[in-house]
């Protein structure tokens, strides 16, 4: 898989450019639950750390062909949790799904930045 960088900032209007951007690079051959996660960690991003954050969004394979899918934001201090929600609960279900749909999730912490990553099955879902 050719690797792909986006830098955008982090803004509701970004989610369908950004997902739709990565479509346009991926074509077919990406796993279907990648723009979901794709949306998902953009979303906690303009949620929890604040709507116009600049962040850069990577999608590579990685060496045991999985998708690999990589937002990477300022603020190394606001780190996402996984919660548990009532059934009726408008919100905080984003990283449930993710939890769901990906083999394995996790935060790198850098000295100013963090990077939420995702790995996908590459398999094709028919």
């Amino acid at each position: 898989m050719t690797p792909f960088t986006l830098g955008l900032l982090a803004v509701p209007k970004a989610v369908p450019e950004a997902r739709r951007a990565v479509l346009e690079h991926l074509g077919p051959a990406g796993p279907p639950e990648l723009l979901l996660c794709v949306s998902e960690i953009l979303t906690n991003v303009i949620t929890h750390v604040g709507e116009g954050t600049p962040v850069t969004l990577r999608v590579t394979g990685t060496a045991d062909g999985r998708t690999r899918v990589e937002l990477t934001d300022p603020d190394p201090r606001v780190w996402p949790v996984l919660r548990h929600v009532d059934a009726d609960a408008e919100c905080g279900r984003g990283l449930a799904l993710l939890d769901a749909v990906t083999l394995r999730w996790g935060v790198l912490q850098g000295p100013d930045t963090k990077t939420v990553w995702c790995e996908l099955s590459t398999r094709t879902h028919v």
